[in-house]
Order: C-alpha cells, then sequence, then structure tokens
C-alpha cells in the first residue's frame, strides 16, 4: 500500500511538473534555410533573440583547431553597418545584455532586450550572419583575447589540463581529441584567407537556428525576421565527415603533470554514447547517484565516512557524435591515488550487481524535476534550450518531453547501463599529478 501510494505520489509530481513547465513554441523554415523558433511569454518585459550554428571544434582540421572558439570572439568585431568596437556600445547603450559560447559541437550567440528593442536584436544577429568584417586586424586583436584567455583557463590554472588530457587520450580519430580552444600556434599560423573561408561555409542560414523568446507580438517578428534574414542566399549545404572510434578494450594507462597543483587527483574516464540516446540519460542518473551532493554515494563514503578523498566527483560529459563518462578524487593523506580509485570501483560494482532502492530511485526522480525546472526557468534559458533541441537532438518538444524519459529510467536500466559501459577494460586510468621536484632525484 504504501508503495502504490509512493507511486501515485510520483506520478501527480511528474503531472504537475509538465504541466506547469510546458513550454510553447512555435517553429518554421525560412526559404533559405533558416530555422526559425518563438517562444512567447509576456511574463516579463524582455525578449532574447539568439542564434545558435551548428559548428564547432569537431568542424575543425587537424592543423587549424580552435577556429569554432575563434570566431565566438571574432563576430563581434564588427559588421559592414555596425563599426568595430561599437557591437556592445549598441548592446549596452539600449538596456541590453549579450554574451556567445562554443562547444565540440555547435557556437552560440544572443542578446537579452528591452521588449521594445526585439528588432534591433534581430537586425544585429541578421548582420553577424550577413555582413560580418573579417579583416587583419581583427584576426590580430582577437588572437590575442584568445590566448589570454588560454592562459587563465587552461595554461596556468589548477587542474586545467584536465578535459584536454581526457579528451587526448580517449579518442585517437574523432576531432573531440582536442579542446575547444584549439592550438595557438595554429591560428598563428592561419591566413586571412583561411579565417574568410570558414566564416563563408559554417556561418550560413541553412546551417542555424533563431530563437526569439521573450515578451513580444508574433506577426511583427515574423515580419522583422522575413525583413532582416530572408534576403540572406542560402548556401552550399555542408558536407559533415562521420569519425568512428574503435572499442576500448583494455584499460589505457597515462600520466600528466600539471605544473600548477600541489595534490595528485586520480582520474578515470569511460567512452559512451551521443548524448541522444537513451543510455546517455541512464548515465546522467547514474552521475547523480555517486556524486551530486553530500548524500551521493561516493561523497558520502570516499569523504564524509573514509576521509580517503577531499573531493570525489562523476559526470557525464555528452556530446552530439560521443560522450566521455568521467570521475575523479583528490586523495587525501595517507590514503593515495590507488585507495580512492578502489573504492570508486566498489561503488560501480555495487550499481552493476544490486538494484537502487525504490526511494534512491525517487529522489533521483525528484533531483531531475529540480533540474528541469531550474533549466527552464529564465527566458535566456528557454531560449537556449529550445536552440539546443532542435540543431543537437533534431526534436524541440523534448523541451517539453525529456523529463518523461528520465521518469521512465527503470532500477534494472540503471543496472544494466552501469554493467555495459563501466568496466575496467573500456576506460582510461589517468594520474593527474604535480611536477616532479627533480632537484630530489
Amino acid at each position: 500500500m504504501k508503495k502504490s501510494i509512493m507511486m501515485l505520489s510520483a506520478a501527480f509530481m511528474l503531472g504537475g511538473v509538465a504541466s506547469a513547465q510546458k513550454v510553447a513554441f512555435e517553429e518554421y523554415d525560412l526559404d533559405n534555410g533558416l530555422h526559425v523558433i518563438l517562444h512567447n511569454d509576456p511574463s516579463a518585459p524582455t525578449v532574447v533573440t539568439s542564434v545558435m550554428y551548428h559548428v564547432g571544434a569537431k568542424d575543425e582540421q587537424p592543423d587549424r583547431t580552435g577556429f569554432a572558439h575563434f570566431f565566438e570572439h571574432l563576430l563581434f568585431e564588427g559588421t559592414q553597418n555596425i563599426k568595430r568596437g561599437e557591437w556592445f556600445k549598441i548592446v549596452t547603450g539600449n538596456g541590453g545584455v549579450n554574451n556567445a559560447n562554443t562547444t565540440e559541437d555547435r557556437t552560440y550567440y544572443y542578446e537579452v532586450f528591452p521588449s521594445n528593442n526585439l528588432e534591433l536584436g534581430l537586425w544585429m544577429e541578421a548582420e553577424r550572419m550577413l555582413h560580418p568584417v573579417i579583416n587583419q586586424i581583427g584576426v590580430d586583436t582577437q588572437n590575442e583575447v584568445v590566448k589570454e584567455e588560454k592562459r587563465l583557463r587552461y595554461d596556468n590554472s589548477p587542474y586545467g589540463q584536465l578535459i584536454p588530457q581526457v579528451k587526448k587520450n580517449m579518442f585517437k580519430n574523432h576531432p573531440y581529441r582536442w579542446t575547444t580552444i584549439g592550438s595557438m600556434e595554429h591560428l598563428d599560423a592561419a591566413k586571412l584567407e583561411e579565417f574568410q573561408a570558414f566564416n563563408k561555409k559554417f556561418y550560413i542560414p541553412n546551417n542555424a537556428v533563431l530563437v526569439v523568446a521573450g515578451d513580444f507580438k508574433i506577426e511583427q517578428a515574423k515580419e522583422w525576421i522575413q525583413k532582416y534574414f530572408g534576403v540572406i542566399a542560402k548556401s552550399t549545404p555542408i558536407k559533415r565527415t562521420t569519425f568512428e572510434e574503435a572499442p576500448i578494450t583494455e584499460t589505457i594507462k597515462a600520466t600528466f603533470e600539471d605544473p600548477n597543483i600541489q595534490l595528485p587527483m586520480v582520474v578515470t574516464a569511460y567512452r559512451t554514447p551521443s548524448m541522444k540516446t537513451r543510455d546517455a540519460r541512464v548515465l546522467d542518473m547514474i552521475s547523480s547517484i555517486l556524486s551530486d551532493g553530500k548524500s551521493s554515494r561516493m561523497y558520502k563514503k570516499i569523504v564524509d565516512d573514509k576521509k580517503m578523498a577531499l573531493q570525489i566527483g562523476a559526470f557525464n560529459y555528452s556530446q552530439e557524435d560521443y560522450g566521455t563518462y568521467i570521475l575523479y578524487g583528490l586523495p587525501q593523506s595517507p590514503f593515495t591515488a590507488a585507495n580512492v580509485l578502489a573504492e570508486i570501483d566498489e561503488e560501480i560494482v555495487k550499481l552493476q550487481t544490486e538494484l537502487i532502492s525504490e526511494k534512491e530511485l525517487q529522489k533521483l526522480q525528484n533531483q531531475f524535476d529540480n533540474q528541469y525546472i531550474n533549466s527552464n526557468s529564465t527566458i535566456e534559458g528557454v531560449a537556449s534550450n529550445l536552440a539546443t533541441y532542435h540543431l543537437l537532438y533534431g526534436d524541440v518538444n523534448l523541451i517539453n518531453t525529456e523529463i518523461e524519459m528520465y521518469h521512465s529510467i527503470t532500477r534494472e536500466e540503471i543496472r544494466d547501463i552501469a554493467k555495459k559501459y563501466l568496466n575496467p577494460n573500456q576506460r582510461l586510468v589517468l594520474d593527474y599529478v604535480p611536477v616532479k621536484d627533480k632537484s630530489q632525484n
């Protein structure tokens, strides 16, 4: 009876989350292939204009890495109708904010304006697509900006090489093997014509999605979208190469010395399927079981109870083509990396051999309900999610239905997916250590 009441309660909770958070939208295509998504929400007098391009680090050449991230910066330099250095002044002068970000799979630009400046936001994004000025002074300026970012985020940041080192060892064929920020040597060597060709190939209407979200009149927005984006010519469709990795069948062992740390870190990583798969969602749940919060299995046991580690974590680094499931720990003296890894493995074996409890499953579902609500709690979050679900997942309505998929995951699936992907012969073990003191040798 108690179990039935719990299940009924969970069903009501899911129904409440789904109905309260349902995101209404309209989508259509312009003749030039630009996909448009409109989400009207008059609850606050703001509007987001955003464009996501299907270009990321994986679309670069091995000897010219870092281009997609470079363009995240470069396309703020100016256009034929926006003078160099004026982009941010126009935005802030009209009460707005803007930003951009890049991953291995896509690049995203957005502005948030007061509702009465929707036309301005649309014009600026159309300008970025149609009339970017890509010249040597802009390339040189942004080259220095990117170099400084690399120094801060990677070269001089403690554990800043964690993800790059994992990627380097996990992928031998796929472009996921290099970092999004890329190689400074490649950017230095690139000629202006190469940047211009990259722009012409990827930053085109038929490789992008435009999202307008917030307080606006739909028919007026459609008129402006046609006015500013409809005139942009459709370009040559992009032919994408499929890269496949051979299965990992024995443990990969690697060591990396980081001059910015004093404490070693043990890292283990497993190659997993695309974020579009159901298996990837199950792995998301496994991450929560292992390390989401102080009551999670690994944190409670390894950090709190046994005091073997200062920090412990697990996360599913999901991407369009493959994912990488990463676990890490900072051993606390006198315990070693081997001690911590043994404890991590013990928790994984438990997941592979024992079903989690109904109570733990309910806790998981509550956590994912909370994440779902938070991800759609701002108009900026909704805009980003709408663009992502269209461009990378091929289904905009996942913004409303993906939570149902998480709720349908069973205890048996969690056990089976852990057994399928998280095995010692399918992983990388990386010893991430301080630089050795050579004076002691």
